[in-house]
């Protein structure tokens, strides 16, 4: 992966600036599409300015989005979600893959993709052991200003001020999202005695695992704000799994969350 620096960044925003249309800022620069968005998008962010006034109006900058919603798929965005914009695209994409054996997950994220972004269409693609969901808008950069080049876990993860508004509003729906795409709901078992006859003990858990330090982070804190008890634990020698196992805990979960269908 190539990483540009300071000033071939400043040199393409002086030409987007001027004017200069992205596929020709990319092309003399030999710099992705996709960055060049991604860099006109943040440097109209600190001017205060809409992403592009030239699409349908954006749901966060122009008023309108569905907060629940957005909540969920903001979720599933930092787990199996990635945006990406080539050569051969002119609008950039939000994929989220989703398990095909779990059709009901699938339902619920095109229903959040078509709330989010209700003048969309979204498409599914088939793909090894899963479908790909996908959704195509020039605000995507807006919505989920966590995109940057590379992977997720390397880099930071911080929300904004309006994210955390969102997801201090909708916990359960943030929550819902990082589970039906980086948790589960599993039926652990232990033994103990039992008058004297060794018998086998059944109980819930919830686990969720990310690479990301500060995607874990979000979830967990997200808990605590929910009063849901959790614990680290490290398979391997690497700590990427949270379990939730507290009855009471585990009852919350269940509640709002569930396991995945």
């Amino acid at each position: 992966m190539n990483f540009h620096g300071t000033a071939v960044r400043q040199k393409a925003l002086t030409l987007l600036r001027g004017g200069a249309r992205n596929a020709d800022v990319a092309r003399e620069l030999d710099v992705p599409p996709g960055t060049v968005s991604y860099w006109l998008h943040m440097d109209r962010a600190k001017r205060g300015e809409c992403p592009d006034k030239h699409t349908p109006a954006c749901p966060r900058c122009e008023g309108g989005l569905d907060h629940a919603a957005y909540a969920y798929l903001l979720g599933l965005y930092l787990g199996d979600g990635h945006i990406i914009q080539n050569r051969a695209m002119r609008v950039p994409s939000l994929s989220v893959a989703c398990a095909g054996t779990w059709p009901g997950l699938l339902e619920e994220c095109v229903r959040a993709m078509r709330s989010v972004l209700p003048g969309n269409s979204v498409s599914k693609v088939r793909r090894k052991g899963c479908q790909e969901l996908k959704i195509y808008s020039r605000h995507l950069w807006c919505l989920f200003p966590q995109h940057g080049p590379g992977r997720k876990h390397e880099r930071r993860i911080v929300l904004e001020d309006w994210q955390r508004e969102i997801v201090a509003e909708h916990p359960w729906e943030f929550v819902r999202g990082l589970v039906h795409s980086d948790g589960c709901r599993v039926t652990n078992w232990t033994t103990r005695l039992v008058g004297g006859e060794r018998r086998r003990y059944e109980y819930p858990r919830y686990f969720f695992t990310n690479v990301s330090d500060d995607i874990r982070r979000l979830f967990t804190d997200t808990l605590d704000t929910l009063g849901v008890e959790w614990t680290q634990c490290a398979r391997g020698g690497n700590p990427y799994n949270i379990s939730v196992a507290r009855r009471a805990s585990v009852g919350l979960m269940d509640a709002h969350v569930g396991p995945k269908y």
